[in-house]
């Protein structure tokens, strides 16, 4: 398990010329602070006989920094360092050396505190020492030296002083980011200055009051910590308030906007590590059901009582929000000690088994929990915010407890959007290029005649060239594109239709619909004035349909098969067998013939369960009398074997692979002038 945070750590790519400009700025660090000190000398009291007033200075400088105030106004720096006032007030009363030590001591409390490496500290110390040599020469220069007696020149030495700390901190800093992260230098800088100037700005401008104080009286100086302190106090408490607006106010987790922050952070970690972040959503279910039938109030309560389960033997790092409404969000990286996603997701299923106790009210809790995991299912949180939300939705389309994002998951990828604008351009004319079907003859295995064909779609992209169908599919059913893409589909397999009939081909025509298709009450009428348009026997067109389009809305998609059927369509339930409700489904609707699954055909021979349910499968569809087709067929073995069974038709690579219409008419012709011999 990792167990370091990135900026402790130092570079995957150069970690020698990171480390290199960090031990560089520690020599001139040393060497600029000796020769100032040299210089600057002793102070005018000498060494022995340093005020009370230095003292107290110094120690409310220490206690400045026991408490950091973190705001997060301060967008790169997680610190106020309130300290520098008293820094630089003891620079210009009692010189450099001491306005040194002080500095030192209050940035070692302060980077103690924030769990800063050994090196880390140091290069800070580093470069804040260069900062404060480079500010006491300015000082010295503008105000020609002296003791402090509150001069103008004396003041507006001070305040360049104190910008000139913050613009060579703030340099040093840049360069070690560009190091540390790569981008540009100028950018780094501005970052981290506009993120600062003005706290750095407030707190040189109090440090020439605190110096009239300290050489007037050690009272005054204590007076003076008031204002100052306000300053911190005010920051203190910007911070209390943004992290109450980092919080939901029911349950005291983080919120929406508290939860970004959260994952950015291990973000930023897990890139420099290489490491991993699950990113999960919980989302209730029915409990909307709780709020209406036992009241707002308990639905409350609900909310907290999973919160506080959910915060029971949390480990640190995680992080736990509730977005609002019924919706949760966790997020937990391999630094913090994750190992599994799925066994994150699992362990938050696991809180919901036991039912809740409400006013005497026993309430089963159950819900669905979508997962998405850094860097593999996305590399920003807004990514993987959208694809955990995803899986959570296919979770519960699937009636499962928990689903990992999948590509094929996501609906309104920007590469499927592009894809469906494409293809919407495609089918908004009817001579537009690219939309085509293919065929697939369908052979009677007794008489060896081709009966019919599925129509197979095929989408030639103008750059991708061939697109897979499922991919297809999966872009258009969500979308009104898929009524489009019917329509297409059904107008050419008619009008092929027509052309075999005129041909003297009575062959029937096999087409896949979608659930998009069978949920639409205007899919009879538009079939029926096609079929009259091209003036085709409604028998000779077979629709497919599959279990998954009946799993849909059943009632409406059950009434319109039926009004299909009554047109005289044939009516095929595809990929019989893969389901869990086929049989349901052979008494609910009025099917004429099932298709067995290619799963189940291809290797029948060598599979025995296989054989049986193929077997079982043409038995039954004699005793209902229906149809049966098999799809997939491969070799002669398995013709042999099917026609054996009583198996009705079939399709697959050993009679033929799916063709263009001309293509089909060649072959239809040569495999009926080699039957006639």
């Amino acid at each position: 398990m990792a167990t370091t945070l990135m900026r402790n750590t130092a570079p995957r790519e150069h970690p020698g010329r990171y480390y290199g400009y960090l031990a560089t700025v520690a020599v001139c660090s040393i060497v600029a602070a000796v020769l100032t000190a040299a210089y600057a000398g002793s102070p005018d009291t000498g060494w022995f006989s340093v005020p009370f007033a230095l003292w107290l200075t110094a120690g409310l400088a220490l206690v400045a920094e026991l408490r950091p105030a973190r705001w997060a106004g301060l967008r790169m720096s997680p610190i106020a360092m309130v300290s520098l006032t008293y820094v630089y007030a003891t620079m210009v009363t009692w010189g450099f050396l001491p306005a040194l030590i002080i500095q030192c001591a209050a940035m070692t409390i302060l980077f103690a505190q924030l769990g800063s490496s050994v090196w880390r500290s140091a290069f800070n110390l580093s470069q804040m020492g260069i900062a404060l040599c480079a500010a006491w020469w300015t000082w010295t220069v503008i105000s020609g030296g002296g003791p402090w007696d509150s001069t103008p020149a004396q003041i507006i030495g001070l305040l360049a002083a104190g910008m000139v700390w913050s613009v060579v901190s703030t340099s040093h800093v840049a360069t070690a980011m560009k190091f540390r992260v790569g981008g540009s230098w100028p950018g780094h800088f501005w970052d981290w200055f506009r993120s600062e100037w003005a706290l750095r700005l407030t707190l040189t401008a109090i440090s020439p009051l605190l110096a009239i104080a300290a050489t007037t009286s050690w009272w005054l100086v204590a007076v003076s910590a008031i204002p100052i302190f306000s300053v911190y106090r005010i920051l203190q408490t910007a911070a209390a308030r943004e992290r109450e607006a980092e919080r939901d106010p029911l349950t005291g987790l983080l919120n929406r906007k508290g939860f970004q922050q959260a994952v950015e952070r291990k973000l930023v970690d897990a890139e420099e590590t290489g490491t991993d972040v699950a990113v999960l959503i919980l989302d209730l279910d029915r409990f909307a059901d709780v709020n209406s039938a036992l009241g707002h109030d308990v639905g409350d309560k609900l909310l907290m009582e999973l919160a506080d389960r959910f915060l029971a033997d949390k480990p640190p790092g995680k992080a736990i929000a509730r977005l609002g409404g019924d919706e949760f969000a966790f997020v937990w990286a391999e630094l913090d000690g994750m190992t599994d996603p799925l066994e994150c997701a699992r362990e938050i299923r696991a809180r919901l088994d036991k039912a809740i106790v409400l006013d005497d009210v026993s309430i089963e809790v159950d819900g669905s929990v979508g997962v998405a995991v850094f860097p593999h299912d996305g590399r920003d949180y807004q990514t993987l915010f959208r694809h955990a939300d995803i899986a959570m939705d296919e979770s519960k389309k699937r009636a499962a407890t928990y689903a990992r994002y999948a590509p094929e998951f996501d609906h309104h990828s920007p590469e499927r959007l592009m894809l469906l604008g494409d293809l919407r351009r495609a089918l908004d004319r009817a001579d537009a290029p690219g939309v085509n079907l293919y065929y697939q003859p369908q052979v009677c295995l007794r008489t060896g005649e081709v009966v019919g064909a599925e129509a197979l779609l095929r989408y030639h992209h103008p750059e991708r060239g061939m697109v897979n169908p499922a991919e297809i599919i999966a872009t258009a059913e969500h979308s009104s594109v898929m009524r489009m893409l019917t329509e297409r589909v059904i107008d050419i397999a008619l009008r092929q239709l027509r052309r075999w009939n005129d041909a003297g081909f009575q062959l029937r025509m096999a087409v896949n619909v979608s659930v998009r298709d069978l949920q639409s009450p205007e899919f009879a009428d538009y079939l029926t004035d096609r079929i009259e348009t091209y003036g085709v026997d409604a028998s000779r067109l077979q629709l497919e349909i599959t279990e998954s389009a009946l799993m849909a809305d059943a009632r409406r998609v059950v009434d319109n098969v039926q009004r299909l059927s009554d047109l005289g369509l044939g009516i095929s339930l595809d990929d019989f067998g893969t389901g869990f409700s086929s049989m349901q489904h052979l008494r609910r609707l009025p099917v004429t013939e099932i298709k067995i699954d290619k799963t189940f055909v291809t290797n029948l021979i060598e599979r025995a369960d296989n054989a049986a349910i193929v077997s079982i499968t043409i038995d039954l569809g004699r005793a209902l009398d229906v149809g049966v087709v098999a799809e997939g067929v491969e070799d002669e073995k398995v013709r042999q074997q099917l026609e054996d069974w009583g198996c009705g038709l079939a399709q697959g690579w050993h009679f033929a692979k799916p063709m263009s219409a001309d293509d089909f008419d060649r072959w239809l012709a040569q495999h009926r002038a080699t039957a006639d011999h």
